[in-house]
């Protein structure tokens, strides 16, 4: 596996290896996410998703039309690992509450936070700001429609919190593989550039 790594810059192996990064939900933005941290050399990805996987869910995630009726968490493992068998993967399927996020998350270094729902990312963000407040949550907000990539941004909404997206638009807009793959690449990059240059 010594050459899987070999065209990142120099410096970033060493540190993503030794990373623990916890995705909460393995959708759109958790999927892709973890797949571009597999890809550059995380060490250890914590998946939890209580979900199962849906052909509708192929347009933007992850997955294939083999793994339709498998649990999220279990078909995002086989494919993470198929690209890096050295990555070390807890699979969670659960739902993340405020009352287990501890447990699940507890030892990762940095969360992204790949919910749909609006309240489920709000009780995640009050429990890990309370919980972890000197560790990084990494938020999507706003992926919906096509197109209009200048919207996207970070945005540092705290001490240890930031949001990727326009921060505007709902997924009852409709989404498409294009958008949600960048605003889960920006959360990606984002926690590496965290990871590696410290933040994290």
């Amino acid at each position: 596996m010594s050459g899987l790594f070999e065209r990142n810059p120099p410096g970033v192996s060493e540190k993503l290896s030794r990373a623990c990064v916890g995705v909460a939900g393995c959708g759109g933005l958790g999927s892709n996410a973890a797949i571009t941290l597999a890809r550059a050399g995380v060490g250890t990805l914590l998946l939890a998703d209580f979900d199962k996987v849906e052909l509708s869910n192929l347009n933007r995630q992850q997955f294939t039309q083999a793994d339709v009726g498998t649990v999220k968490v279990e078909a995002l493992s086989r494919h993470l690992r198929a690209i890096n068998p050295a990555l070390k993967v807890e699979e969670h399927a659960c739902r993340v509450t405020a009352e287990n996020a501890a447990a699940l998350f507890g030892k990762a270094d940095l969360l992204i936070e790949a919910f749909d729902r609006i309240e489920s990312k709000q009780e995640l963000i009050a429990a890990w700001s309370r919980l972890f407040p000197d560790k990084p949550l990494v938020c999507g907000n706003g992926v919906s429609g096509f197109g209009d990539t200048a919207s996207l941004k970070i945005e540092r909404a705290g001490r240890s919190l930031w949001f990727c997206g326009d921060g505007e638009t709902e997924n009852a807009l409709g989404l498409c593989s294009a958008r949600v793959a960048i605003v889960a690449n920006m959360q990606a990059n984002l926690a590496i550039e965290l990871l590696v240059k410290g933040g994290a």
